[in-house]
């Protein structure tokens, strides 16, 4: 596992150990970041503020730091994953613009002052076929974390149903491999 493109391009990346966490295969990660480059809707990572949901190696949220993304924060109940992301911080020289939580991405209660302004970019990579994408979405709007106009990209597996998304507008999705990746905005 590597960044794919940016700053950081080439780089390794470390994964959790055991079956916890499935990272996002390099190229469903360079998929999805293609789209949110040139899609009619999305706007440029550069100055954004990123939440990376079910974290696991943080991939998502460093491919967007990589890319230009000025903060991720990452969220993840795991202690595996919650290594794995410090240990990448440290090997890309990112901590600086970065923060590491420990929570349930489920159950996020409201955003607080420590977690600064609301985000623009959302990463939600759920293990598949729990309804856990859905509870996060919940959360997100319920806790304040989701500025106005805000994008999330929800992965879920490809043979996984649709999860309601209410309030969300649909703009794409896409299916690579095994994932399948709804781009959503919020109003």
């Amino acid at each position: 596992m590597r960044i794919v493109a940016g700053a950081f391009r080439g780089r390794p990346l470390v994964a959790p150990k055991g079956h916890l966490t499935r990272p996002t295969a390099d190229r469903t990660r360079q998929a999805l970041f293609n789209v949110l480059a040139h899609a009619p809707w999305s706007k440029a990572l550069g100055g954004r503020r990123a939440l990376d949901l079910f974290a696991g190696s943080g991939a998502l949220g460093l491919e967007a730091l990589s890319r230009g993304a000025a903060f991720c924060l990452f969220v993840d109940k795991t202690p595996a994953a919650l290594q794995a992301i410090d240990a990448n911080l440290d090997a890309l020289g990112a901590r600086d613009r970065a923060l590491v939580r420990r929570r349930d991405a489920g159950a996020l209660g409201p955003r607080t002052k420590a977690d600064g302004p609301p985000f623009d970019l959302v990463f939600l990579d759920p293990p598949y076929g729990q309804g856990l994408g859905e509870a996060a979405l919940a959360q997100l709007v319920a806790g304040d974390w989701l500025a106005p106009g805000a994008l999330v990209a929800l992965e879920r597996g490809a043979g996984d149903p649709r999860p309601p998304t209410p309030g969300f507008e649909m703009l794409d999705e896409r299916v690579w491999g095994a994932a399948a990746v709804a781009f959503l905005r919020w109003p």
